[in-house]
């Protein structure tokens, strides 16, 4: 564990995680065992991240998330307020299944807005962004707009969140980075 970051006195960080430097944990949020937390991140308030996690660098994670087991997020994803992942497709009170974790992956930058679920199994692609409330029950492509229950592609983003509009050659730019992207058999890159 790096000896610099921030933990707010009220949280609680359990035995055996790695935290890196500038990382800053709020009140009342608790860090489970063995969590692997990047540089930069922001942990929010009344967080749990439970064991095993993994986040990357520059993560920010609004107040009231859980991230339960078998969740991985790759740097600069955004966590929004009271949004939350399962760990278990059919989770029962009295059967254990501790065992039968299934991983979720948030891949580089995507956004995952407030009070969204993300069911278990599921990857969230680069740079995607989950609209508030959205129910994310299939994998989710790189640079897409998802929104609803259950949640559906309804257009792009880009890299700073902001719809891209294609023109007839499959062209967008970013309105305010200026960057161009390109629609090719339904998949966006930057060029």
């Amino acid at each position: 564990m790096a000896d610099n970051f921030f933990a707010h006195s009220t949280a609680v960080i359990d035995e055996g995680c790695k935290i890196g430097s500038e990382t800053k944990i709020w009140h009342f949020s608790h860090v489970m065992t063995n969590c692997i937390i990047g540089e930069k991140c922001n942990i929010g308030q009344n967080v749990v991240v439970s064991p095993d996690v993994v986040l990357g660098s520059n993560i920010k994670v609004q107040n009231n998330v859980s991230i339960y087991t078998g969740v991985i997020c790759e740097d600069d994803v955004f966590l929004g307020p009271s949004m939350v992942f399962t760990n278990i497709i059919n989770p029962r009170s009295a059967i254990i299944r501790r065992d039968k974790y299934v991983e979720t992956l948030v891949k580089k930058g995507a956004t995952i807005g407030a009070n969204a679920t993300i069911i278990c199994g599921n990857t969230i692609g680069e740079y995607a962004l989950i609209g508030a409330g959205a129910v994310v029950t299939q994998n989710v492509q790189p640079y897409a707009l998802v929104i609803g229950n259950p949640a559906k592609q309804t257009g792009w983003v880009s890299e700073y969140g902001h719809k891209l509009n294609f023109n007839e050659n499959g062209e967008a730019i970013c309105p305010e980075s200026k960057e161009k992207y390109r629609l090719l058999n339904n998949k966006v890159q930057k060029i």
